[in-house]
């Protein structure tokens, strides 16, 4: 990359500061919610939720946030539809009760790594083989957090430019995910066919996926991880508008042509829009998902208008191979919309870097909760990450979240360490 492509990443405000500027603005303090959504169905795998008014409990009362998700089903529809109705309880499981709302938004990125794992260890008890990509926003107020494993995305349009909020985990695409998986023992190649050409995608063996992310697929190895992307923003007072949708319009459009098809619109009709601009670029080649939120300040009711340039065939054309360009080179930086303020972004598939080394210990009770499943056990039952008891006389200082013996499995099966499925079969 080039000097000149090289941007300095704005500096993160902590999240007190920006919930304080948010209390002391009475017209942005709860932003109004709009959302439309519009589908087309080729193999009916992609499952959306909605959900307005999720309640949570702070220490002193009750508070509603949204929710919002795109479940792009593979293999069969088992895992979309699990995914969809368990994972907001297991987010939600891991985040302590009775705290602050600065509290419970900085615990929710652990959380939500959590729910993503502990929802596959779960589906995958069920011995089927599907599997889904997920794309999860959690609005809260004006502070937006997403978590993504797989290839949908969620974008930002605040105006003053598009931010790709997600990380698609293509290995055709990312580079970092193709040595992550042929490190934990994975194989990555394309398809050959008779003469030795090799044609198609690159595909991680076995099971031949071309995602490095996703919830479900038990018959592929478990370098195929469920530990998602998460990004944390704070959106200007004016508020925003936040795109999210499967592969199949992303495949089409690029983020800012998606944007701009429907940018100054109201949702209902952008979420359509979207879909047929998608189907007019490619046509129906795969399921077509498309959820448009629009979040509003009572002081700015509507997105103010953005006007549309009409561009010949060949310069959106032109525009559309740029813009996919620069999104996969990852170029969605914060700074090319400086109104829009980043308080948290983590993307490693390593457990002990996500889940942090707090860990819940009742020595009253001798009992310890397990970081991922929630579950309390006896202390004398649990590791921690460095594989040994806790209670042991040979343990080590302890180091990484505390894990019951069935989810550090996991944690090292998706690190290469060893296989579950090999040690349930012995």
């Amino acid at each position: 990359m080039s000097q000149t492509e090289v941007k300095t990443r704005p500096p993160l405000v902590p999240l007190g500061t920006l919930l304080g500027r948010e209390l002391r603005n009475d017209g942005v303090e709860k932003p109004a919610i709009k959302y439309g959504q519009a589908a087309m169905a080729k193999k009916g795998e992609d499952y959306s939720l909605i959900e307005l008014k999720c309640e949570r409990i702070l220490e002193n009362a009750s508070t509603p946030f949204s929710v919002f998700g795109i479940f792009d089903g593979h293999n069969g529809i088992s895992a979309a539809i699990y995914t969809k109705e368990n994972l907001l309880n297991n987010v939600l499981s891991a985040i302590p009760q009775g705290i602050s709302k600065e509290e419970w938004l900085q615990a929710l990125p652990q959380a939500l790594v959590a729910g993503f794992v502990k929802t596959d260890i779960e589906f995958q008890q069920k011995g089927e083989t599907s599997g889904t990509t997920v794309t999860f926003v959690v609005i809260d107020g004006l502070t937006v957090t997403v978590a993504s494993v797989g290839d949908s995305r969620c974008i930002l349009d605040a105006q003053g430019g598009v931010v790709v909020l997600t990380v698609d985990h293509r290995l055709e695409e990312n580079v970092e995910e193709r040595e992550r998986v042929t490190a934990s023992g994975g194989e990555v190649g394309r398809l050959n066919v008779f003469g030795g050409n090799e044609v198609g995608p690159l595909r991680c063996w076995p099971g031949g996926l071309c995602l490095s992310r996703s919830i479900g697929d038990t018959d592929v190895g478990e370098f195929i991880v469920p530990v998602p992307h998460v990004k944390q923003v704070k959106l200007p007072n004016a508020g925003g508008r936040l795109i999210i949708a499967s592969d199949g319009i992303w495949d089409s459009l690029s983020s800012d042509m998606a944007a701009q098809a429907c940018r100054g619109l109201p949702v209902e009709l952008s979420a359509k829009l979207v879909v047929k601009e998608a189907l007019r670029s490619r046509g129906l080649k795969d399921d077509t998902t498309c959820l448009v939120v629009d979040i509003l300040s009572y002081d700015h009711p509507v997105l103010p208008p953005v006007a549309r340039k009409k561009q010949s065939p060949i310069a959106s054309f032109i525009l559309g191979k740029k813009s996919q360009s620069l999104t996969k080179k990852g170029t969605n930086n914060l700074s090319a919309v400086g109104v829009v303020e980043e308080l948290f972004e983590e993307g490693s598939a390593m457990l002990a870097e996500r889940l942090g080394k707090d860990s819940r210990l009742d020595p009253n009770s001798g009992l310890a909760r397990c970081a991922i499943c929630q579950v309390e056990q006896p202390l004398i039952d649990c590791l921690s990450d460095n594989s040994e008891p806790i209670f042991s006389s040979a343990a080590k200082p302890l180091e990484g979240p505390i894990l019951c013996a069935n989810c550090l499995k996991k944690k090292e099966a998706m690190e290469g360490k060893q296989s579950t499925r090999q040690k349930q079969s012995a």
